[in-house]
């Protein structure tokens, strides 16, 4: 693989960010005072330039010494996307067409953990369910920013586990979010992989499974709202700004769609993946008991 894979991580107490290659880790946070964080390496544009840096220094750990943590530590927006892919749409059975915008909703970032981290099941719910999802993370401030603008706007990609209690997302009558923000349901990661163009993005071929079950599978390609639409539609009521994270829409086959509902328990393993960005892993346990 490439160096093109940053991760914030901790190690020894101190969260650092660097670059995942096959020799190792690299830890360009040590080389990089100006910035602390990553959010401030995709603010002054520099992501792809530390991402080739990387090839000039050795490994300071190895991949299993590194605890991952979100890429992005404490962004200003996590903005998630729903109802973003054709059988997703039928899913829910109303006989409406695709809508004429996107759906959102907000999400805090304690509400997510990092690649490897155990997401947390409340003692409120047994509903945890997956939401396998390609993340875009903005590089370019921009207010009402044209379609034909909006992929400038990008600085990289990542992935989600948009995990969700199902039944608290039905605990109001036109809300989700009590559902999409317990604390550790959910995941970002493993790393930012720098946004290049249009051919990148234009056909992802995502996959989630659980414990080696493929439960979800679709590509980029179907979604019924361009990335460069989900730009421009959220750049209209708010500024959008370097580190803002966009979660841009899972595909059918979560947990709550089975019949009976297969809600995820300790010991499972979720993974989402796709090409050219990477896998992100994790497990469960319940809140509490580490297991």
């Amino acid at each position: 693989m490439s160096a093109g894979r940053l991760a914030t991580f901790t190690v020894g107490g101190k969260t650092r960010y660097g670059a995942v290659t096959d020799k190792g880790v690299i830890d360009l946070s040590a080389h990089h005072a100006q910035w602390p964080t990553l959010r401030e390496v995709v603010e002054a544009g520099a992501l792809r330039r530390l991402a080739e840096e990387a090839d000039a220094f050795a490994a300071d750990f190895a991949a299993e010494d590194i605890a991952y943590e979100i890429p992005i530590p404490s962004p200003e927006k996590i903005i998630c996307v729903g109802v973003n892919y054709p059988d997703r749409n039928e899913e829910y059975k109303d006989g409406q067409a695709a809508p004429s915008n996107p759906s959102l909703f907000i999400r805090f970032p304690r509400s997510f953990v990092g690649h490897g981290t155990p997401l947390v099941r409340p003692p409120e719910s047994p509903q945890l369910d997956y939401e396998g999802e390609v993340v875009i993370v903005i590089g370019k401030a921009g207010r009402r920013i044209a379609e034909a603008d909006a992929l400038g706007h990008i600085a990289a990609l990542s992935l989600c586990n948009e995990g969700t209690i199902r039944d608290w997302v039905r605990h109001a009558k036109f809300n989700v979010t009590q559902g999409k923000n317990f604390d550790r349901t959910g995941s970002i990661g493993p790393w930012l992989v720098p946004f290049t163009d249009e051919a990148q993005i234009a056909n992802i071929a995502l996959t989630t499974r659980v414990n080696g079950e493929v439960r979800q599978q679709d590509r980029t390609g179907r979604m019924i709202f361009s990335f460069r639409k989900i730009i421009n539609y959220v750049s209209t009521f708010t500024t959008l700004v370097p580190g803002d994270v966009i979660v841009t829409g899972t595909p059918t086959g979560a947990g709550a769609r089975f019949d009976p509902p297969v809600w995820l328990k300790p010991g499972d393993v979720i993974e989402v993946e796709a090409d050219g960005i990477g896998l992100l892993r994790n497990g469960v346990v319940d809140e509490g008991t580490g297991r």
